[in-house]
Parts: structure tokens; sequence; C-alpha cells
């Protein structure tokens, strides 16, 4: 069973998902919490699913992205991974993109998908920090 989702956060999930539709085409996205307990969860400390369906609406589970975002001091960071591919690089985006390989943590060049993944990164630090 999905966690219910706090009313409040609930347009923030929305955006997500809107802000993945336009960067992540031709995909649609629905966007939950990772965590079973969203309710203490904010925007600016969560972890999320960005789950995809191709334009018929069958399941593509893997375009799936798991988003974490996090303050650390009062730097607003994010990362994103694919969830199908626990290998495959990931994208830490604080003040600017990162790749790192997914096995090493070691940074590495940008993988073929990399530049819509980091538009939907900053896409997200400006909903977050209200940009």
């Amino acid at each position: 069973m999905l966690p219910a989702v706090p009313d409040d956060l609930a347009p923030f999930l929305a955006l997500v998902a809107a802000a993945a539709d336009l960067c992540l085409k031709p995909c649609r996205h629905g966007v939950r919490f990772r965590d079973p307990e969203p309710a203490a969860a904010a925007p600016s400390d969560c972890c999320l699913r960005i789950e995809a369906r191709d334009p018929g609406g069958e399941r593509c589970e893997a375009a799936d992205v798991e988003l974490e975002i996090y303050r650390s001091g009062t730097e607003l960071n994010l990362m994103l991974s694919r969830c199908a591919d626990p290998e495959a690089p990931l994208l830490w985006h604080g003040s600017h993109a990162v790749w790192m390989d997914g096995t090493s943590g070691e940074r590495c060049g940008r993988p073929a998908d990399g530049a819509a993944l980091e538009a939907l990164a900053r896409r997200i630090r400006a909903l977050v920090s209200g940009d």
C-alpha cells in the first residue's frame, strides 16, 4: 500500500511530475514518496520516486528515477539515480552538476541521457528553493 500524501505536499509532487514530463519526454510521470511515512517530509528534505509510463500508459520501470532532496547547511542538494540500474551514473546537483559512477562513487562523464536529468534537477531546485 502506498503512503498517503499530506495535503500540503500534493501540489509539490504534481509540480515535480510536470517537470519530469517536460524534461524526460516522451514518458509521463507520477511521483510518490519512497519512504512509508511522508508526513514528516518536506520538499527540502525527502526522497521521491518518479515513476514513468509510456505515452500509451504502460509502466516503464526501466525509466523510473529516484530523487533525494536534502539540505547541507544552507545549501540545497539533489541526487538523481536510475532505479532499475544501481550501477548507472548518478547525478549530484548542488551549486553545479556532478556525475558519479554508480558503483565506485568516483566522478565520471555525463551519460547519454544526462542532459535531460540535469535539466530536471535544475527545475526541481528552482521549485524547492522558490527561484
